[in-house]
């Protein structure tokens, strides 16, 4: 099973991350932030990755950056070294009046473009600008080429969401073991 455990603690937050990427996308999330939780257990949900996830700490914005440098890691943790994955991922999701894109490339060269159009300042209790460095900083952490965009849509949760479940299926598709490939999913030998 292809599990791993991530602690962080600094002087601003103290975070716990589990990851199980071989199974049905359970989530225990525990952030402070309704809004951050609920985008967190929609990923786990839709992507089949098991998240547990505790944190205590002093500031909204500290607490999405260094939940998603734990979940990032988490997740390049457990694929070890990529043998056998499928390792690109794509998906498009519609959400009511949003249609969201993503893609994703697992080979260690990290890049995040994001451009979800959020018009507010804020979700629920979520700033808009730490949805976007939550999803830059997990591409970071995670060493992974993310693109999502939003397309377009009237209502910021929508445009969020649907991002996040597109994100979650290109994720679930690029972690799949491919039963054809017998190294990793690099000509170079190595990802």
């Amino acid at each position: 099973m292809r599990t791993a455990e991530v602690n962080r603690k600094t002087l601003e937050t103290e975070v716990y991350v589990k990851v199980n990427l071989d199974s049905v996308g359970k989530a225990d999330v525990h952030t402070g932030i309704a809004f951050l939780d609920h985008l967190i257990a929609t990923l786990a949900f839709h992507s089949l990755v098991d998240v547990e996830l505790s944190v205590k700490g002093d500031l909204k914005h500290h607490i999405a950056e260094d939940v998603a440098i734990c979940l990032g890691q988490a997740i390049r943790k457990a694929l070890g070294d990529g043998d056998g994955i499928t390792r690109f991922g794509f998906a498009a999701v519609p959400m009511d009046c949003s249609l969201a894109f993503s893609a994703i490339d697992l080979a260690k060269r990290p890049y995040a473009k994001i451009d979800l159009k959020l018009k507010g300042k804020k979700i629920e209790d979520t700033p808009c600008e730490d949805i976007h460095h939550f999803l830059e900083t997990l591409a970071m952490s995670m060493q992974a080429n993310i693109h999502v965009w939003t397309q377009y849509g009237a209502n910021d949760h929508h445009k969020a969401e649907a991002a996040i479940k597109a994100l979650a299926l290109s994720l679930r598709q690029a972690i799949t073991i491919d039963p054809r490939r017998k190294s990793v999913p690099s000509v170079k030998g190595a990802i």
